[in-house]
């Protein structure tokens, strides 16, 4: 089955005042069947500038529960969205610079 993964996540500065909140698309993957509660492995994330990207450094990964699955049966054809648990990401903590 083909599963959109998306992650929110609070990108707040050092006084935790909320700077901007995204949605951060993982991609599009196909997998078996998923349930809440599970947890997929993935690259840990940070920022680059105000930016979210992927931290790909060694030792970056990052283990993220399943907290709820969407199906929009009002697309054709029928779209499912995997909701994984929110991060905070703080400026100038989890800063990953330039990686080419």
């Amino acid at each position: 089955m083909q599963y959109s993964i998306v992650q929110s996540v609070k990108i707040v500065d050092m006084n935790d005042e909320i700077m901007s909140e995204v949605l951060f698309h993982h991609g599009e993957h196909e997998l078996l069947a998923l349930a809440v509660g599970s947890s997929v492995i993935t690259y840990q994330l940070g920022l680059r500038q105000f930016e979210v990207v992927y931290d790909k450094r060694e030792g970056k990964q990052q283990r993220v529960k399943i907290v709820d699955i969407e199906t929009d049966l009002m697309a054709s054809p029928a779209a499912t969205r995997v909701y994984l648990e929110s991060v905070t990401l703080i400026i100038g903590q989890h800063d990953v610079g330039q990686i080419y």
